[in-house]
């Protein structure tokens, strides 16, 4: 029997950091865009985009703070939520 997406995170979270962060990045990779809506789209974007920051050395958690200032819902305001 197949392992529920419950079952499969909970072994993902029980792996190392780095190994984590490798799933994830295969994860996000895997990602076909032209099956996602286009809020999807932008979030999937971003978690390239932070990915990225990362990989090069370049997260400095600026974006965390500013997820507080930018929605009440602790979501970051993304560009396009005007046109949604």
């Amino acid at each position: 029997m197949p392992m529920t997406i419950e079952q499969l995170a909970e072994e993902a979270l029980a792996l190392p950091s780095e190994s984590r962060a490798l799933l994830a990045d295969r994860i996000v990779e895997s990602l076909d865009v032209r099956e996602l809506s286009d809020l999807d789209k932008l979030w999937a974007a971003e978690a390239k985009r932070r990915r990225d920051e990362v990989r090069e050395g370049r997260d400095d958690d600026s974006w965390r703070r500013g997820v507080s200032q930018s929605s009440s819902c602790g979501w970051p305001k993304l560009a396009a939520d005007d046109a949604l």
